[in-house]
């Protein structure tokens, strides 16, 4: 099984300049709690990722207004992506490896076209392999357990 076949087609995009509000609007409406960043909407060239967490842990905790930023505030700049013809047993070990939950699907130009989430993964592997993709990615980083002491 390969990315092309799990993943959600034509996921919706902000840019970095999209308030975070409106992104909040986006994930009620779409029932997501993630949002491909791309560079505009015409090219979809993905230059980051923000999620219902960042928006509460990057900003709001943070103790600035949400209402006076926007997604190239608080994104994730750092994103891992996969092309559709990846295979689903690839895709668990991207995400395992970099502890994310939601992989960006582009095409041959590098344009956005999909994404899948770990909960996609975990329906389409088998039990243990699944079991091992909720375990590694929820397992806290280094990083975080250096600020958490």
């Amino acid at each position: 099984m390969r990315a092309m076949d799990i993943m959600t087609r034509d996921p919706v995009c902000c840019t970095p300049d999209t308030p975070l509000p409106e992104i909040a609007r986006m994930m009620i409406s779409k029932r997501c709690g993630a949002i491909p960043v791309v560079n505009n909407p015409e090219a979809r060239l993905p230059v980051g990722m923000i999620t219902d967490r960042d928006i509460t842990c990057r900003s709001v905790a943070a103790g600035w207004d949400p209402w006076a930023r926007q997604a190239g505030d608080c994104m994730s700049s750092e994103l891992v992506t996969v092309r559709p013809e990846t295979t689903v047993e690839e895709c668990c070990l991207l995400m395992e490896e970099s502890q994310i939950r939601r992989l960006p699907v582009v095409d041959a130009h590098g344009r956005c076209i999909g994404i899948i989430a770990q909960g996609d993964l975990v329906a389409h592997v088998p039990e243990q392999m699944a079991a091992e993709l909720v375990c590694k990615v929820s397992k806290p980083s280094e990083t975080a357990s250096q600020l958490a002491a």
